[in-house]
């Protein structure tokens, strides 16, 4: 259950098998039904969750019921509400699964033993932070920069896999527009290819 857990981590950062021991005796496995919760707002956040198989999202819900999708984590990613997950203060984000997934829970726990007992996974929780903070802050930058149609066009991409695997809708409330727009942008595209 862990192969792809390990493999991730040592595309980073090269582990022992003892060091490699002491992470897996930390980590908690669990499946999720697609549509089933991982992390509800106003909920603390206890697990950073590693995709083993599967889609999730996070997203928040805005007073009329409309949902504004933040982030998805497909096989290979890691997703958390990072702010609750470290202060301890309640969940802004929704995180559901998209489609059923198998993941690799760490608690805050464990994820401060491991701060502290093994360097390496120091290294390598600073470099998938930064990561992460690098990809919010492009993100952000391009929403401003890039058309609709251009933002679509990078997602399709860097993830070609995922603009299939994901509902349509989903994807329009990512890019921050109606599936309508969306649906306009993509016929777009098409006639000019």
């Amino acid at each position: 259950m862990y192969n792809t857990y390990f493999q991730h981590l040592n595309k980073k950062i090269t582990l022992t098998r003892a060091e490699e021991e002491l992470i897996k005796s930390r980590l908690i496995v669990k499946k999720l039904r697609k549509k089933q919760y991982l992390l509800q707002e106003g909920d603390i956040c206890k697990y950073t969750a590693f995709v083993e198989k599967g889609i999730l999202r996070s997203y928040t819900v805005d007073g009329n019921g409309g949902e504004h999708i933040a982030q998805f984590a497909m096989e290979g990613w890691f997703i958390a509400d990072l702010y609750s997950f470290f202060s301890g203060e309640p969940a802004i984000y929704n995180i559901d699964a998209v489609e059923d997934a198998e993941l690799v829970l760490m608690t805050k726990s464990a994820n401060d033993m491991l701060l502290q007992q093994c360097p390496k996974y120091q290294t390598l929780m600073l470099e998938l932070i930064t990561n992460a903070y690098i990809a919010l802050q492009r993100r952000l930058n391009a929403i401003p920069h890039l058309t609709v149609d251009e933002r679509y066009q990078k997602l399709v991409q860097q993830y070609p896999v995922l603009v299939n695997r994901v509902p349509q809708h989903m994807i329009a409330s990512y890019l921050g527009i109606t599936p309508e727009t969306l649906s306009r942008v993509r016929k777009r595209i098409a006639n000019n290819t």
